[in-house]
């Protein structure tokens, strides 16, 4: 088979579509034959070298995928060859197969298409354990998630406004249309205005009851900043660095939490766990079209270098999609 592989820490034009040893599926996993993969921010810091794939997982990079079923391991219930589907991967999405834990794979919902549905794994397995599961978010509570018109920001912005959340997001102002239009109440230019200052003016004064954040230490006294009284601030991305100085007495003021995680590296118990949440909660959601998919464009996946260069640009609004 094929696949993309990183010929050494760099940029886009590392990636090389490359004939690669053929899988099978272990026990308890399933192999898929993969018609699209999604980019995520995730793949563009393992290729610069900076987020290696947990032990035992594919070296080749993609977090998400859709297929079809080539062949079922041992063990393995509830699946078939043939069965169209998509998975939460730990990597190896940009291949021509990829062999995945059967509890980490989903049907492809109703009224998506066999690729749209490889743009959603991630962003709802990310969205929901961390807003829903750790976050708390709960109808009529407020939320504010940086990056609205990424992959993580448009499914949040879906996702918390379905279950009867205010929703706010920071965005370039060209791209606040969307963001609105997928359910923010008000959207931010991080350029031009302080986050802090809009979202205690329309929360008059009180702050936000969960903030998603993707950009660590250079939003962390702003974000602890926002967050109302019991507030929860969860940290997901490090794009604004690693460290900064966490003022103590703010949040013990607020008996607020800041909570850091990551999807990628956890146990396939817990993420199969977090699958089945997803089914259950999210998955009925697409299907009566109170959510969707957001794909900006798709891109031949051996032309990976060119949907990475679509990200760092900052060019898209939602997923990019790598297709065969």
């Amino acid at each position: 088979m094929h696949a993309i592989t990183i010929t050494e820490p760099g940029g886009p034009e590392v990636l090389r579509w490359t004939e690669v040893p053929d899988l099978e599926p272990g026990e308890g996993e399933v192999l898929i034959d993969v018609v699209a993969s999604a980019v995520n921010r995730a793949d563009l810091l393992q290729r610069q070298g900076n987020y290696n794939p947990p032990p035992g997982a594919s070296q080749y990079p993609g977090l998400e995928c859709s297929g079809r079923i080539a062949a079922v391991g041992a063990g393995v219930d509830g699946w078939n060859v043939g069965d169209e589907v998509c998975a939460l991967l730990a990597g190896g999405g940009y291949a021509e197969q990829v062999a995945v834990p059967a509890g980490q794979v989903l049907p492809v919902p109703e009224g998506v298409t066999l690729a749209e549905a490889a743009s959603l794994p991630e962003v709802y397995c990310t969205v929901w354990s961390n807003v829903f599961a750790v976050g708390r978010l709960a109808p009529g509570d407020s939320f504010l998630v940086h990056g609205g018109a990424g992959g993580i920001g448009t499914a949040a912005i879906q996702l918390a406004s379905a279950y009867g959340a205010r929703v706010f997001t920071t965005a370039s102002a060209a791209k606040h249309n969307i963001c609105l239009a997928l359910g923010a109440e008000r959207a931010i230019d991080y350029r031009a205005e302080d986050f802090v200052e809009v979202v205690k003016e329309a929360t008059d004064g009180r702050g936000v009851d969960v903030i998603l954040d993707n950009m660590g230490a250079k939003y962390l006294p702003r974000n602890v900043d926002a967050l109302a009284t019991n507030g929860r601030l969860v940290v997901i991305g490090m794009q604004g660095g690693v460290k900064a100085e966490l003022n103590l007495g703010a949040l013990m003021a607020k008996r607020a939490s800041v909570i850091a995680t990551s999807l990628r590296a956890r146990p396939a118990e817990e993420k199969a766990e977090i699958v089945a949440d997803v089914r259950d909660h999210v998955w009925p959601l697409l299907g009566f079209g109170k959510v969707r998919p957001i794909v900006d464009r798709a891109i031949a996946l051996q032309d990976a270098a060119e949907a990475h260069r679509a990200l760092e640009e900052g060019s898209a609004t939602g997923k990019v999609l790598l297709v065969r």
